[in-house]
């Protein structure tokens, strides 16, 4: 175990282009590559240990992988039954993700991943997969990793998923490219949509109507994927937050994917008051440009609609609501609790530490601005829970502990907060 001390900061002002490549599009372009004729290109992969993981996982599957360094070359011949057990890390990403990939590949297929990820639900993927055909199995009668996996043939299905989940729209429309027939996915709400674009980029029939996917099975191989992988807006919202709460700063983070469905939370501490604009670069398989943040009072706001868009950053926008003028009420994000840690609780626990007014309710909480103080804070081995208070330590200083998780997902994070203010990292 490791501990960070953050000590308070002064205004800043930052341009900064090293945010960590996108997580979800990194892992979505290593394994959608498997389903593609010829080599794909990905440059600017996240070299983060969830999504090289993903890659290892690629090539115990039969890929050929040439890694430069600068870019990745995958090139495939089929899926391929692997022999070793397919070690996902923390992702649930990529356990869920694999799963839809595998189902119906020839062979068997064991995934696995660390303690917490051994802890989370996976029967939201492995339980509509079962009801076409696939041949799954876990701890839990399904509910829990290790996963074992037999490819089979596939039914083609209409699903109404009762959640609104990126993982298992994206699990089921792997599944869907290789069933028997034309699949239909609903959801409850928009989720995130990077699978649909980067397949429909690759050349997959796949048309989307409203909040129902419509996915007809491949006929052929895809065309290989030739991407520049964007800047992780989850990652870059923490340096947004340490913008919003530090007076007179200003920050512009650089080549980020504006993808909508990713900028909720941007939108979000707009609605707070702090100054953002955004400035469109490209758009081949995502948007992707520059976001600028301000630092303006903030204000309580309430989060109820579109938390399939900001599920991830909602613990670092619970720091910006904290030192925030008035009540702040999240809702209807019961997902929270089965992330890598229960992020409800450790929100609230971490913030009541901190002396600031917590209610928390089964699907959210009720944050009451005030003052930061400065406490211990405990991550519980998750990495967004670790980033969101270390942020909060530039307004009150922070001793934070159990970092290694940090790495799954943003492993320069400390030598971009390095130019925001002083860190003393520390073993025990």
């Amino acid at each position: 175990m490791s501990k960070v001390v953050v000590s308070p900061a002064e205004k800043f002002s930052l341009k900064i282009s090293e945010i960590a490549p996108d997580k979800s599009i990194s892992h979505r372009s290593v394994m959608f590559a498997m389903l593609a004729e010829g080599t794909s290109v990905i440059e600017n992969f996240l070299r983060a240990e969830d999504t090289m993981n993903s890659l290892q996982i690629v090539k115990n599957l039969g890929a050929k992988v040439l890694d430069t360094g600068d870019k990745i070359e995958i090139s495939s011949d089929g899926i391929q039954e692997s022999f070793e057990v397919l070690d996902c890390g923390n992702s649930g990403t990529g356990m869920r993700l694999f799963c839809g990939l595998l189902s119906s590949a020839n062979g068997h297929f064991v995934l696995t991943g660390d303690k917490y990820l051994r802890s989370r639900p996976m029967k939201r993927v492995t339980a509509p997969l079962k009801d076409i055909g696939a041949q799954l199995d876990g701890r839990n009668n399904g509910d829990l990793a290790p996963l074992s996996i037999r490819g089979a043939s596939l039914e083609a299905f209409d699903y109404t998923s009762k959640i609104a989940s990126a993982q298992v729209k994206s699990c089921m429309i792997l599944a869907a490219l290789r069933a028997n027939g034309v699949c239909t996915y609903t959801e409850p709400e928009l989720s995130r949509d990077h699978t649909e674009r980067m397949l429909k980029g690759m050349g997959a029939a796949i048309e989307v109507n409203g909040l129902t996917t419509t996915i007809h099975p491949m006929k052929k191989l895809l065309s290989p994927l030739s991407i520049r992988v964007p800047a992780d807006p989850s990652s870059a919202f923490f340096f947004a937050v340490a913008a919003a709460i530090t007076e007179g700063s200003d920050i512009t983070l650089e080549g980020v994917t504006l993808n909508p469905t990713r900028i909720e939370a941007f939108k979000a501490l707009e609605r707070m008051g702090a100054n953002i604009s955004y400035e469109m670069k490209e758009n081949k398989y995502e948007p992707i440009g520059d976001i600028r943040v301000q630092y303006a009072p903030l204000n309580g706001i309430v989060v109820e609609e579109n938390i399939s868009w900001l599920i991830d950053e909602l613990p670092a926008l619970s720091i910006a609501m904290a030192t925030a003028k008035g009540e702040s009420i999240v809702k209807n994000a019961e997902e929270l609790r089965v992330k890598e840690s229960d992020r409800i609780s450790t929100v609230v626990e971490g913030l009541r530490s901190c002396g600031i007014t917590v209610d928390e309710y089964e699907d959210g909480y009720k944050i009451t601005g005030g003052k930061l103080s400065s406490a211990q804070v405990d991550s519980d081995g998750d990495h967004r829970i670790a980033m969101s208070f270390i942020v909060a330590g530039l307004q009150c200083g922070m001793e934070v502990t159990d970092l290694e998780c940090i790495n799954t997902s943003f492993p320069n994070f400390f030598e971009l907060l390095q130019k925001i203010t002083n860190i003393e990292i520390s073993g025990e």
